[in-house]
């Protein structure tokens, strides 16, 4: 697989550029980019003594439909122990208060795909607190996106293909952020970031690899299953939560995501709870997708967006 290629710049939050437009991101690239940062001080803090973050995550769970996953007050505490311990770079931190700020969507899915994903995670995988700890636990997945411009993210009309190819830069742009900040291009945590929108029959981006670890794979189904079922600028209305599990089951049958996964989420959406080698997923599909949803629309090219 050939190195990525850059086509918009890395700048961090205050504006400072890392990587200009296309900068190969190589081996010895991203070594001379850590080697950079190593005169700079990157504490680390504890992911819900944030300001608002533990409330914040609370609430948002509270609401339908994650009130049904989050049912149990027991296993609320469990989440939020586990969510504690985990350390997050302060720069991502100060991500989390920008986009509070200016783009709450992303700010709640940010959020709620931590917990999802760590749900997960404690049902599927035997390492699961390391690897939550060491992945820094989906907080960081989408934090690329303060690369990507608020008139993009918040656009409730078509986007545009020069617009779409923007929304995808973050998945690089988070990749190359971790990679300066945690001084290390190949953690997990950046592969989250860089990885979260592959699939396992390579259908995915930013490098159409087929996917293959299981934490990543567990980010990528809880971050779609978030998109479906939480408000969207591009969509009027969410996606039920039946029509929600459908469709992330139609991904299955295509083999962008594995059965396990897709099993974990269903068990955990069922108010029995059932352990999820126990859980039958229907094929069936009866749910109803939303009206008016322009996911997938390409807009007519006006001018193209400046991202420099």
């Amino acid at each position: 697989m050939s190195n990525l290629k850059l086509l918009y710049p890395v700048r961090t939050q205050d504006n400072r550029l890392l990587l200009p437009a296309g900068t190969v991101l190589s081996e010895e690239t991203m070594d001379a980019l850590i080697s950079s940062s190593k005169d700079v001080s990157h504490r680390a803090s504890s992911l819900l003594m944030c300001g608002s973050v533990k409330e914040d995550l609370v609430n948002f769970i509270s609401q339908p439909p994650y009130n049904i996953i989050f049912a149990d007050q027991e296993q609320i505490a469990d989440l939020l122990n586990l969510l504690e311990s985990v350390n997050i770079v302060v720069p991502v931190l100060q991500s989390l208060d920008y986009f509070k700020q200016y783009d709450l969507l992303t700010y709640s899915h940010i959020l709620v795909v931590s917990a999802v994903s760590t749900l997960l995670a404690k049902e599927l995988l035997s390492d699961h607190r390391g690897l939550i700890q060491e992945a820094a636990i989906a907080p960081s997945h989408d934090f690329g996106k303060i690369c990507v411009p608020l008139q993009i993210l918040n656009k409730a009309d078509p986007l545009t293909r020069s617009e779409l190819s923007i929304l995808r830069h973050h998945s690089v742009a988070g990749y190359v952020l971790l990679s300066y900040y945690l001084r290390d291009h190949q953690s997990l945590a950046v592969r989250v970031a860089r990885d979260h929108h592959e699939r396992r029959d390579g259908s995915g981006y930013p490098r159409g690899i087929r996917l293959t670890d299981p934490m990543v794979e567990i980010v990528a189904v809880a971050d779609v299953f978030d998109a479906l079922i939480s408000s969207r600028p591009y969509r009027p209305i969410s996606y039920d939560n039946r029509t929600a599990l459908e469709e992330i089951t139609s991904m299955a049958e295509r083999n962008q995501i594995g059965w396990d996964v897709v099993k974990a989420l269903v068990a955990c959406n069922r108010k029995s709870k059932p352990h999820y080698t126990e859980c039958e997923v229907s094929v069936e599909k009866r749910g109803t997708p939303p009206p008016d949803n322009i996911y997938g629309v390409i807009a007519e090219e006006k001018s193209r967006p400046d991202v420099n």
